[in-house]
């Protein structure tokens, strides 16, 4: 079955105001977020991308454009692999967010927690892994078994479809972290998936300490890595 190749979006405006985006239309990269973007083509260099998948949202889209543009090929929208639908949650600030009693429940039992006037995150992660499942088939009888694909969504969406490929239980997602920009592989097999790369942006800079102090939080939709 093919390798998957999982790119989380370049750092957004909304990531640096500390906006919980989801759904919000006009979403765009950042300065940064555009020069993540710029470099991915390099990165990705000599790997034969068969399909290229995408969210439908703005910052999924700009982060693959200089990809698309470098190898002259088009990209397949599928909303499966969109943002978590937060709902009455969406636009709203984090800092805001934190004193909201769902926020507990979404940090330490995520399968459990369903956002106002939004999806469930169980929904969430149910979505994103059946179109996965629907793109191996699909690939591999495109293209062989031994295809390499690509797919550009986000935090929430990837860290959900890596403890799928674990066999983690979601209320264990919160403890995988995806940097903007960051490339995730999973291999699939006709038995078991296999995690090859985790978070990969490149260069070990989100390691160093941060100014803030660490809250043993994971921030729900996916944070904005390091400044």
């Amino acid at each position: 079955m093919p390798t998957l190749i999982l790119v989380r979006h370049g750092r957004s405006t909304a990531n640096t105001s500390g906006v919980l985006a989801g759904w919000t239309p006009g979403v765009a990269l950042d300065e940064r977020g555009t020069a993540q973007a710029a470099a991915l083509p390099g990165r990705l260099d000599g790997l034969p991308i068969a399909e290229v998948v995408t969210s439908p949202l703005q910052r999924c889209q700009e982060t693959l454009r200089p990809l698309l543009d470098a190898r002259g090929i088009t990209a397949h929208t599928d909303e499966r692999i969109g943002e978590a639908h937060y709902g009455d949650w969406s636009g709203r600030k984090l800092a805001e967010l934190s004193g909201d009693p769902l926020m507990e429940v979404v940090q330490a039992h995520p399968s459990a927690a369903a956002f106002p006037g939004g999806e469930s995150m169980r929904s969430m992660q149910t979505r994103a892994a059946e179109a996965v499942r629907e793109w191996n088939a699909r690939v591999e009888r495109d293209h062989g078994e031994s295809a390499v694909y690509l797919m550009c969504s986000h935090g929430d969406i990837i860290k959900a479809l890596v403890a799928d490929a674990l066999g983690l239980h979601l209320d264990l997602f919160q403890r995988i972290s995806v940097e903007p920009c960051s490339v995730t592989a999973i291999r699939y097999t006709r038995l078991r998936p296999f995690l090859v790369r985790l978070g990969d942006t490149g260069d070990l800079s989100s390691l160093a300490p941060r100014e803030e102090p660490p809250t043993g939080q994971a921030t729900v939709g996916g944070g904005a890595g390091a400044p």
